[in-house]
């Protein structure tokens, strides 16, 4: 925990260095600061520490991901460039890492994807996204960033 809160700190220091934005979720800006190597850094030991258990040490996902398991849930999607993380606006990414997949589906949706907010802060999350995002090829962070900036 300790070292969350360190690594915290990085990230939401290199956040109020670029601008980051974090306003009113339902209508507010949310930027992911991918293109901040210490923000990115930070996010990376983040998303090592809460995300790559499930979501795998490489980004990679479970193993047939888009396939229901026996328990009717989905196993967790991969980050990287073959999953589909990148269709969702940057504002979506925050809101579904820091409430969990179940604020957004219906009553009955069943899921292993907790929310965050209890475990990390806004600058935590963001930093882990944005080591997410800074591993994608350029051409897919160019079309995220304008779909981002539409759903703003």
């Amino acid at each position: 925990m300790k070292r969350w809160w360190i690594l915290g700190a990085v990230g939401a220091a290199a956040a109020a260095m670029i601008g980051v934005t974090v306003v009113g979720m339902g209508g507010g800006e949310v930027r992911i600061p991918y293109g901040d190597r210490v923000t990115v850094e930070a996010g990376r030991g983040i998303y090592a520490e809460a995300c790559a258990a499930c979501h795998g040490k490489t980004l990679e996902g479970q193993p047939n991901w888009r396939e229901r398991l026996a328990n009717g849930r989905l196993p967790a999607p991969p980050h990287d460039a073959n999953g589909h993380t990148w269709h969702h606006p940057d504002a979506q990414l925050f809101e579904i890492t820091k409430y969990g997949v179940a604020k957004f589906a219906p009553p009955d949706y069943q899921t292993d994807m907790p929310g965050f907010e209890d475990k990390l802060s806004d600058s935590e999350i963001l930093a882990a996204l944005a080591f997410i995002k800074s591993t994608w090829p350029d051409a897919i962070q160019r079309r995220h960033d304008a779909m981002s900036a539409g759903a703003q």
